[in-house]
């Protein structure tokens, strides 16, 4: 289980240090239509090596404080 601190529309994606007790990811997808939900889904994915349907944002669809969970 990851609390993250989401920054969509950033020049790059990637991990991004701490934003007070979360993790900071920014992300170079917009917030329109889902759009940083779902690069932030493959983001995770691909860094952990999981399949996306393992990646699950738990809490914040609407947020940029997310919880997300993955299973292995």
């Amino acid at each position: 289980i990851l609390e993250l601190y989401v920054q969509p529309g950033a020049s790059r994606t990637g991990f991004d240090g701490m934003h007070g007790d979360r993790l900071k990811v920014k992300l170079q997808a917009r917030a329109v239509d889902g759009a940083a939900n779902e690069a932030l889904v493959e983001f995770l994915a691909e860094h952990y090596r999981v399949p996306k349907r393992n990646v699950r944002i738990a809490a914040g669809l609407k947020s940029r404080l997310k919880r997300v969970v993955i299973d292995s």
